[in-house]
């Protein structure tokens, strides 16, 4: 079944499969690296073409399906998704999609103790897996990339620069940070501008870890975090910022969000939500990702967000769409966690490893070959609250730019 997917599917590229009685058919073309497919389960050819988004990665964590070195399972990944696009492998994949997408208000129904839950799942892991692969700042967001050989620590540095420009900060803004991770964003916020940040995170782990660095670089009294579920906040604030927590919201929540962001948002304020999305019509979780990665998680489409903003009267006064960098990011992250897979081994076995490759390697071809990119929406409750051009934003950026300290965020200082 699952030869009988790939001989309609792939058109390029150089793919092998082997299943587990031994026999070899070959698909694409012959062009390119050659990538081969072992199976060594009889039913995995029934299992992967019935259901290949979730038994394609559950083959791979368990080892029924391996990949022939020096190749890996991104190399794989590449060649089927870049066959695939946006389509659907096959009709009755399409038809499984159609039934999620019917029942995914019911999958990522986020009440306030479950979204903790979801939240735990992910962020609340041994905090030493992050340092395997992300930057010295601890970003779990896209990075920026403003140009193509920029280290991992330079492009996350610049995606700072550039959202705190679009804020147009000053030392009397007070900002509200949405899930504000490891904190990194919040301390950025502090030194560069002299603003207070409230940061708020439903990660008991990460909280903890935030709020010891904003001791350790003498910011407690400008940055405060606080394990809470956004919609529990109650004060005012001139700025709010979200950074990759959208995803988290859940579709069913997007409303509940839009005015719980008007209400927290001063008269005059700016907010900025950078959040991945997705190019194409309104979809649902890839199971695998939904069972193993991040329950209650969805990539919204631009169709899905607009609406909302409008009917709780957020304007929409910029709206930047990130190609090809988180593609970009995940390429550095995938091969930073390759190089560390021992540690990642050591911390908790050799299936997880392998879960959290397939992770990396799936994300990435998706944000190269399925339309998945970044939106950073810039918000506010006034049409006079900003500028009216943005030359604001690279003059800051421009003003901002210290080259020892992109040099020190380079050399992972």
């Amino acid at each position: 079944m699952f030869a009988f997917v790939l001989d309609r599917l792939i058109s390029h590229g150089n793919l092998t499969v082997v299943d587990a009685s031994g026999n070899a058919r070959h698909f694409g073309d012959g062009s390119g690296t050659p990538v081969t497919i072992r199976l060594h389960k009889k039913k995995l050819e029934w299992q992967l073409g019935l259901n290949p988004y979730l038994k394609l990665g559950e083959a791979y964590m368990d080892g029924t399906l391996t990949i022939d070195a020096p190749a890996r399972i991104y190399d794989a990944l590449d060649i089927i998704l870049s066959n695939v696009g946006i389509a659907w492998a096959h009709p009755l994949a399409k038809l499984v999609g159609r039934i999620r997408r019917a029942k995914r208000r019911i999958d990522q129904f986020n009440p306030v103790g479950k979204a903790q839950a979801n939240v735990a799942h992910h962020y609340d892991l041994d905090a030493g897996l992050y340092d395997l692969f992300l930057d010295t700042d601890k970003q779990y967001s896209c990075a920026y990339f403003e140009t193509p050989d920029m280290s991992l620590e330079a492009a996350q540095l610049a995606k700072k620069r550039h959202i705190a420009a679009k804020l147009n900060l000053s030392p009397e803004t007070h900002v509200l940070e949405i899930g504000c991770g490891w904190g990194g964003m919040a301390l950025y916020i502090a030194r560069e501008t002299g603003a207070r940040v409230t940061g708020v995170t439903l990660s008991e782990e990460q909280h903890k870890i935030a709020t010891e660095r904003a001791a350790l670089a003498g910011l407690s009294d400008r940055v405060k975090f606080r394990l809470q579920d956004y919609r529990e906040v109650e004060e005012t604030f001139d700025r709010i910022v979200s950074v990759g927590m959208y995803e988290h919201v859940g579709v069913h929540h997007y409303d509940e969000f839009a005015t719980k962001l008007h209400a927290l948002l001063k008269p005059n304020g700016i907010a900025l939500i950078h959040t991945i999305g997705r190019l194409d019509e309104p979809g649902a979780t890839n199971p695998w990702i939904a069972k193993y990665i991040f329950p209650g998680g969805y990539i919204p489409a631009l169709s899905e967000v607009a609406p909302t903003l409008e009917r709780q009267q957020l304007l929409l006064n910029d709206l930047e769409v990130l190609r090809l960098h988180y593609a970009s990011t995940l390429r550095h992250w995938r091969n930073r966690f390759l190089a560390r897979w021992d540690d990642a081994v050591a911390l908790y076995d050799e299936q997880f490893a392998r879960m959290w490759e397939f992770y990396l390697a799936g994300s990435e071809t998706s944000f190269r070959h399925e339309g998945m990119v970044v939106f950073q929406f810039q918000l506010t409750r006034e049409i006079d609250a900003l500028p009216l051009t943005r030359d604001y934003i690279s003059d800051w950026e421009r003003d901002h730019y210290d080259p020892l300290v992109q040099e020190k965020s380079v050399s992972g200082g």
